[in-house]
């Protein structure tokens, strides 16, 4: 065979006419080299895709990538009416998973029609139809803290004047929720910076109008629950959608430079107002013993004044009704009174009578006992009088 001087496929005879290819051949699916099987070219496999590509959009290949003639121009891609289902299938599932969400019992979501508020939605499955509308989830239930002083000696946040002029450092937390998602949306630019500017700023307000040594004792629990009244209160105003849980109020102490010496004086007034307590004790034992005995004086006073004056009361009455007695009966009352009186002076001193006529026999006797005992006694004082 002469050389191949003819037509991409080789072809071509001698007399330099074109050559046909044989029958049974694939149209130019090689390059003929006399009986040598060849690979096929990228322009082969880029055909061959694009007739698998017609035939799934729904076209119809030309069979082996060719015209008749190896060449042509290939058939364009056919809509069918079910390639055309399928693609609204697809966007409507796409479609429909862009506008279905999912709230939390937790949380709370804000619809948006084209960027402005439109409703809230609640815990659940909520349709939201994509574009138009989109929906922000919020969790309106967790608690969030905003911590001001805490450990931070970085600035000066925790220290506070006080009514009475002193500087106190204080570490308090601020708890807070969600309870309008739209407010808390639109209304805030930075949520967490406006709640510890209001928390700081009540702090610093209720500080002012305190005095250190309540701040630092007794006064902390009515001064947590002023603060949350006033962040609340504050933050309505605001119309921020926030809600404050808690407040806790951690610590009160003077500044970290001072705080030694401090506490000395805080020693001290303590240790002064234990004296004082102890003398005020002394003084109300002493006084109330004083007004005691006093009282007991003038108890028995005018218990004499009252017995006196009822036994002159009571002489003065007997008097009188001896009187009129006497006046009724002189000789009678005279001698009544008489042995009255006898009765009474002889009734106090120790007697013996002795008839005169039956007692001519007895004979007097010295009372030896009596004197011997009189003289013990005598004794006796004698020697503890010169032993003092």
């Amino acid at each position: 065979m002469a050389g191949n001087s003819g037509g991409p496929w080789g072809g071509g005879n001698s007399g330099g006419g074109r050559q046909q290819p044989p029958s049974g051949g694939d149209g130019g699916g090689r390059r003929p080299d006399g009986d040598k099987p060849q690979i096929p070219d990228i322009d082969e496999l880029m055909r061959k895709g694009q007739d698998q590509l017609r035939v799934l959009m729904g076209g119809r290949g030309n069979g082996g990538g060719t015209n008749g003639t190896g060449g042509g121009m290939p058939g364009g891609p056919r809509l069918t009416r079910g390639t055309i289902l399928i693609a609204l299938g697809v966007a409507l599932v796409l479609w429909l998973t862009a506008s279905f969400y999912t709230v939390k019992p937790e949380e709370k979501s804000v619809e948006l029609f084209l960027g402005d508020y439109y409703s809230t939605g609640n815990p659940g499955l909520n349709f939201a139809p994509w574009p138009f509308v989109t929906a922000e989830v919020i969790a309106v239930t967790r608690e969030r803290t905003e911590d001001i002083g805490v450990g931070g000696r970085l600035d000066d946040a925790g220290l506070m004047l006080t009514g009475d002029e002193n500087i106190v450092d204080i570490d308090f937390q601020v708890v807070w929720n969600i309870n309008d998602p739209a407010k808390f949306l639109f209304n805030l630019r930075d949520p967490q910076m406006t709640i510890r500017a209001v928390s700081e700023s009540a702090m610093r307000e209720i500080i002012a109008q305190s005095e250190l040594a309540p701040i630092l004792n007794r006064d902390r629990g009515s001064i947590a629950s002023r603060l949350q009244d006033l962040i609340k209160s504050t933050l309505d105003s605001y119309d921020s959608g926030m809600n404050v849980v808690r407040v806790n109020f951690d610590k009160a102490d003077p500044p970290q430079q001072v705080i030694d010496a401090f506490r000395e004086v805080q020693a001290a007034e303590q240790e002064r107002d234990k004296l004082e307590k102890q003398a005020d004790a002394y003084a109300n034992r002493v006084l109330a013993g004083a007004r005691g005995e006093a009282a007991q004086v003038l108890e028995e006073a005018e218990g004499y004044r009252a017995q006196v004056v009822n036994e002159a009361e009571g002489e003065a009455s007997r008097f009188s009704a001896v009187l009129e007695e006497y006046l009724k009966a002189p000789e009678v009352t005279r001698k009544r009174l008489y042995l009255e009186t006898m009765e009474e002076v002889l009734g106090r001193v120790d007697k013996i009578i002795i008839d005169e006529q039956s007692g001519q026999g007895v004979v007097p006797y010295l009372p030896l006992n009596e004197l011997r005992g009189n003289q013990s006694t005598t004794r006796a004082g004698a020697a503890q009088t010169g032993g003092n």
